[in-house]
């Protein structure tokens, strides 16, 4: 019974624990690599559960902007990648990363070409699903303009593509003021014609989110447009939901009838 025991200590599975964020990842990887340990899992500290035969380790180590550190060791690419990953909402996207960085030191820039790996398919499609959803979401935000002259706009994607998106709102709507909610994560992107600050509902103690009566207007003309040009006998909403999931009506005007249809 005693030898039982301490042999199932000997087999006890290291999970390692992180913040959160995709910097101490790499920190952490970086860690873990170079002092050849084997991870069984990696959480964030948030997501910690306590289960039989898994210890967690916080391990400390010195903080480096391991960032650049990976670029120049295993290429941009790479880790251009890795990061697009770890934006995705699938539960084992570190330990995928810490995989896929591992294979990189060997194969560098012939990575994403080694499809035979299991975390090489894995941050192949975790990449190309989060720019894909991030190139949908420039077309599908609709933003409503605040009394206080703002424009707002809200979303519930799948991944957390909010930052992802600033970088072509600033550009396209340089001269206006503008928020954009992540309702999904509580985020908020403002944006002040100059600069662009990410805050969380905690940090947000109250938007004034009415309104304009000239938005209104605007809205209702657009649905009429909308339904006027509709061709009723050819109408596919299989087909439509192809082009436009129907997880993202709930924030288009023009679908407003179809989503009450729907109820």
């Amino acid at each position: 019974m005693k030898g039982s025991l301490a042999n199932s200590v000997c087999f006890m599975n290291n999970v390692y624990i992180y913040s959160g964020n995709f910097a101490d990842l790499l920190d952490l990887v970086f860690f873990l690599i170079t002092t050849k340990r084997k991870p069984f899992d990696i959480v964030r500290e948030q997501d910690v559960e306590i289960r039989l035969l898994e210890e967690r380790i916080r391990p400390v180590y010195q903080e480096v902007n391991t960032k650049k550190k990976w670029d120049k060791i295993v290429g941009r690419e790479n880790t251009f990648l890795c990061q697009m990953a770890f934006r995705s909402t699938y539960t084992h996207k570190e330990l995928a990363i810490y995989y896929y960085l591992l294979n990189a030191l060997k194969y560098r820039e012939h990575t994403k070409d080694m499809r035979r790996l299991k975390c090489v398919n894995k941050i192949l499609e975790l990449a190309h699903y989060v720019r894909h959803e991030t190139h949908k979401m420039k077309g599908f935000l609709r933003f409503k303009e605040m009394k206080n002259q703002w424009l707002y706009a809200e979303m519930e994607p799948e991944n957390d593509i909010l930052e992802l998106l600033v970088p072509h709102f600033k550009k396209r709507l340089a001269e206006e003021y503008w928020v954009i909610k992540d309702v999904k994560r509580g985020l908020f992107a403002f944006y002040d014609r100059k600069n662009v600050r990410i805050f969380s509902d905690n940090e947000v103690k109250q938007l004034d989110i009415l309104e304009d009566e000239t938005e209104k207007q605007i809205e209702k003309l657009w649905q009429t447009f909308f339904r006027t040009i509709t061709i009723s006998e050819r109408k596919n909403l299989r087909c439509q939901q192809n082009f436009m999931p129907k997880k993202y009506w709930k924030y288009l005007i023009e679908m407003e009838d179809t989503n009450e249809e729907s109820t």
